[in-house]
């Protein structure tokens, strides 16, 4: 509908996502943010297919790397295990990894004797005095036990294990505690966090949208009852709800997604409310009743839509406040458990190391949830200004 047209400016045919999407686009900050999310939604779904570790929980342990630094460079000796791993299909390798089939043996140096593979283990220390093994080369390709290997000349064993068993692996952002590669460890951690994020939104707003909504349009006693939970849980402090619900159904990874996402229904079911209040005395509700439209076709299908908008900035806002409960449970140990890749909880496992030359165990994942809470929090500004149609709307009245 087309209220004022200036003679001679064409009129605009964007539709009001359109425009909103146009007027969000200008922000640059806030886009950026949005690309950001993006990037690691997408590392959060490819998961393991891109890890520099892709077994479970990027949990390969070594301890003889122990808190290395980043751009670490250790050449490694692959020995073929002895029990058969089965090669998982490409779906399960993303979404819960691929157990190696080999050891991973750090070698300082080594060379080859007769039938044997002789390695001076990496230590990191200077000078190294690792100690020294001795490892079959048949056993090294094909496991212990193999007698496959012995049709081959020693010649050739040795020119496949230089060629496929010795490589040099790089720790872009060095190793932890327990050896394992820290960027790997952060990559998965980004699936962790989305996770519990969009679990703990998708049901707050199930829960606030159905309390606010019903509250708002019946009014009355159910009103007065939800107004009254509601006092009774913002009483609360979250942190405390949240630890109280986690004990009581326990330590784990889903049961944090629900201690979460049963906490953060309290904003959203107290702005639907005043929303649905608001716009229930509009004549297009009222022509509806007259119509005869049942209650769940208005408030569903006439209120909910029109206030999409708001409900979008407030779960922008849940989705961060949401993140930072997750690491903040899994940093005092009630939330995901070991050997889970958590920002809270690898903050935690390396929080001796920050007055240390190791501080950036603590620095990365905690850089990691900074950028992505404030990311989520400037595209909730970002849209809120980008729905606001008021400033648009005088502009208009000026024309």
């Amino acid at each position: 509908m087309i209220f004022f047209q200036h003679k001679n400016k064409p009129i605009d045919s964007l539709s009001l996502s359109g425009k909103a999407w146009k007027k969000f686009k200008k922000n640059k900050i806030a886009l950026g943010s949005f690309y950001f999310i993006l990037l690691t939604v997408v590392v959060a779904i490819l998961g393991y297919l891109i890890t520099p570790d892709s077994t479970p929980d990027a949990n390969n342990q070594l301890l003889q790397l122990s808190v290395k630094p980043p751009g670490i460079k250790v050449k490694m000796l692959l020995v073929k295990k002895n029990r058969g791993i089965e090669k998982v299909s490409f779906l399960k390798k993303m979404l819960f990894g691929q157990e190696s089939q080999y050891y991973y043996i750090p070698l300082y140096a080594y060379s080859f004797e007769g039938n044997d593979l002789i390695a001076e283990i990496y230590t990191g220390s200077i000078p190294n005095n690792g100690p020294i093994k001795k490892y079959n080369l048949s056993e090294i390709i094909y496991g212990s036990g193999q007698g496959i290997a012995t049709i081959q000349s020693v010649d050739k064993l040795r020119t496949e294990i230089e060629k496929n068993n010795i490589l040099t692996k790089k720790y872009l952002l060095g190793t932890d505690q327990e050896g394992r590669d820290m960027l790997s460890r952060l990559m998965i951690g980004t699936r962790i966090s989305l996770s519990v994020g969009f679990i703990a939104v998708v049901i707050s707003l199930l829960i606030g949208i159905i309390l606010g909504a019903t509250a708002g349009y019946y009014k009355g006693k159910w009103d007065s009852f939800v107004m009254w939970l509601l006092s009774v849980v913002w009483s609360l402090p979250t942190l405390l709800l949240v630890i109280s619900i986690t004990l009581a159904l326990g330590k784990g990874f889903w049961q944090i997604f629900i201690a979460v996402g049963l906490t953060m229904w309290i904003d959203v079911a107290r702005i639907v409310r005043g929303q649905v209040i608001s716009l229930r005395e509009e004549t297009f509700i009222e022509a509806g009743k007259a119509m005869g439209f049942s209650t769940s076709r208005i408030i569903f299908r006439h209120i909910l839509p029109n206030i999409t908008g708001t409900i979008t900035v407030v779960a922008a806002d849940n989705f961060a406040a949401a993140i930072l409960l997750e690491a903040g449970l899994s940093f005092l140990g009630i939330g995901a458990q070991p050997p889970t890749a958590s920002w809270g909880s690898m903050i935690n496992a390396n929080r001796g190391f920050i007055i240390t030359d190791s501080a950036y165990l603590v620095f990365l994942p905690g850089v990691c949830l900074m950028l992505l809470v404030l990311a989520f929090f400037l595209v909730g500004n970002g849209l809120r200004d980008a729905l606001d149609n008021k400033s648009e709307a005088s502009q208009l009245v000026g024309a």
